[in-house]
């Protein structure tokens, strides 16, 4: 096993019921240790900018509009193999298709409003981590 850092992030729909606690309850009971995490409105440029790659998808514009509806919580995590561990804890994108027990099938209400973020690979880690945080912000 590899200690890893991959980035998260506590979306809207999340947010706006108090579900902070328990998604980080997941993710710690899970070996996961939050080792950055503050609390934000992402503009509308931020997540155009941090969600570029799904710029010519027919789902880009709802999905922006739907992360700058209310905070977020940005979070570096590290942990063994933190990068599928996170995925797997979060469970799939679709909540109707994660297994139960993982933060999407627990608290997402769509797949749109699924509750969560995660990284999916060591370069979109390191790219998704640096889009969000200094390295003085990391604290071990």
């Amino acid at each position: 096993m590899t200690q890893e850092y991959t980035f998260s992030m506590i979306k809207p729909d999340a947010t706006k019921r108090n579900l902070i606690g328990k998604i980080n309850s997941y993710l710690e009971n899970n070996g996961l240790k939050i080792v950055a995490q503050r609390m934000t409105t992402l503009s509308k440029e931020q997540a155009q900018d941090f969600y570029a790659e799904h710029s010519s998808r027919v789902f880009f514009n709802s999905l922006i509009e739907s992360i700058t509806s209310g905070p977020v919580v940005l979070q570096v995590l590290k942990g063994d193999d933190a990068i599928i561990k996170n995925r797997k804890i979060m469970g799939a994108t679709n909540p109707r298709d994660a297994e139960i027990g993982t933060i999407r099938k627990d608290f997402a209400k769509n797949i749109e409003s699924n509750s969560i973020h995660g990284s999916d690979s060591l370069k979109n880690a390191q790219r998704e981590i640096n889009f969000f945080f200094t390295t003085e912000e990391i604290v071990e």
